[in-house]
Order: C-alpha cells, then structure tokens, then sequence
C-alpha cells in the first residue's frame, strides 16, 4: 500500500535547481491540459449565490500534489477565471481575479503541508482556506451577508475538489503511472 504520510518532490521541481526552464514543452502541454479538463470541472456548479463554485479546482489541487505547487498554482488560477467566465463574472473582472489568486495561493499551500506534513493535513487546511477563509475575503466586495452565504457552498466546494485531487493521485501512485 502506498502511504500518504508524506507527497514526493517530482522530479520536476527538482530539475528547476538545476537551471532547467520552467515553461518546458513538456509541462506547458500538460498544464494546458489539465486547463482543458478545469474548464470541463467549471460546468459542474455547487449551488451558490455567485454560481461561481465548481469542481474546477480539483485539476489544480491534482497538479499541484503530482507535479508540483507552480504548475497547480497555474492550473487552479485559470481554473478559477474559467469558472467565472461561464457565469459572467459576476464578482467583477478584478475581484476574479483576485479569487484566481486566493486559489493559486491555497493549492499551494495544500501542496507544501502535504509534501512536509501529510496529506490529509494539506487537505484540511486548504478547506478551511478555500472555505471559510476565502468567504471572508469578500467582506469588502458583497459585505457579510455574501461571505456568510458563501461560507457553505464554498466549503462542499472546497472539499469535494480536493477529495477527487487525492483519490486520483492515490490511484495514480498505486498504479505506479507517476
């Protein structure tokens, strides 16, 4: 059985120390990939008074735990502007994309507490960030009653993506693909 208790440090990440580029064809192919499979977790909603919370987060939580907390980083900020895109930005362009910000912020945190921590630990954290914490964070925005109407769909939201992210990471370790 493959343990959780810690996440490896891909390979990838480890080249970057060696002057290798970011931006390889390899990774920007991959990255646009799992965009692509985002912009398809967009149009999956959890119902909110926004609409904007979908299970497009999950890609980036996957990459960020697989191949690392820049390419996840990546993926969940325009994971985040697809998913605003397919409502109209209702929150406005700019607090989009501060959202999209908030997102790259929280995968990367998930990624850095399950690499030095445990996994279940990242995930905690990165739902009570998502959550919680990213419902306060439109207090200036839409006031107390969005943050407090957000603060639950936000959290299923929250959670169910980073559920899927390690379900699919475990299979793919067990199955030694990665």
């Amino acid at each position: 059985m493959i343990g959780l208790s810690n996440v490896p440090i891909p390979e990838e990440e480890l080249d970057l120390s060696a002057g290798r580029s970011f931006w390889s064809p390899k990774r920007v192919a991959r990255m646009a990939i799992f965009i692509s499979m985002s912009a398809v977790g967009a149009m999956v909603k959890v119902p909110s008074p926004t609409g904007t919370v979908a299970l497009d987060a999950a890609f980036g939580f996957f990459s960020a735990i697989t191949f690392g907390w820049r390419e996840g980083a990546i993926v969940a900020a325009f994971g985040h502007m697809l998913t605003a895109l397919t409502t109209g930005f209702p929150l406005s362009l700019p607090m989009h994309v501060f959202i999209a910000v908030q997102m790259a912020a929280w995968v990367t945190a998930f990624q850095l507490l399950a690499k030095k921590v445990h996994v279940w630990f990242g995930a905690f954290v990165a739902v009570l960030l998502n959550g919680p914490g990213s419902s306060l964070l439109v207090v200036p925005i839409g006031g107390l009653g969005l943050a407090i109407a957000l603060v639950l769909p936000l959290t299923i939201g929250a959670a169910v993506n980073v559920s899927v992210a390690i379900a699919a990471y475990t299979i793919i370790k067990r199955s030694m693909m990665v």
